[in-house]
């Protein structure tokens, strides 16, 4: 985490120059009658103070965990870090089909709100499909 924290806090000091020299810059170019353009200082200032919010929360989270991450560490293997990812079925087609069916929905409220309707339904069929997956059939539990 450390090797985190210290890119996140590279990443926003880099915001903040870069943030001066598009002001500078703006400011030299007479094109826009030497005035500051707003848009891109903004944008390149909230993203160096959204870089800074990361490092800050990760180092707060580091210090609360008291124990250095396998990552810090120059003597862990790889698998000191591979932790439990849960159960996933490997065969599974119901998370292809609520992905359809999610787009189905989307795409309702982009053409007509009545596709929605139908694509609902299918989210539906889809998400008790995929809960009760091991419930019935060949892999029943």
């Amino acid at each position: 985490m450390k090797a985190n924290i210290n890119l996140f806090w590279i990443l926003a000091a880099y915001c903040v120059v870069a943030d001066a020299a598009y002001i500078t810059w703006s400011l030299i170019d007479q094109t826009h009658g030497g005035t500051i353009e707003w848009v891109g200082t903004l944008a390149i200032g909230l993203s160096g103070i959204l870089a800074a919010f990361i490092a800050f929360y990760i180092s707060r989270v580091h210090a609360g965990q008291g124990a250095t991450l396998p990552e810090d560490r120059l003597d862990a293997n790889i698998d000191d870090g591979d932790a439990e990812q849960g159960f996933f079925s490997p065969w599974s087609w119901w998370p292809v089909m609520l992905a359809a069916s999610l787009s189905l929905m989307f795409l309702g409220l982009a053409v007509g709100v009545w596709i929605s309707f139908i694509g609902a339904i299918v989210v539906v069929v889809s998400l008790v499909g995929w809960v009760y997956e091991y419930y019935r059939g060949n892999f029943a539990h």
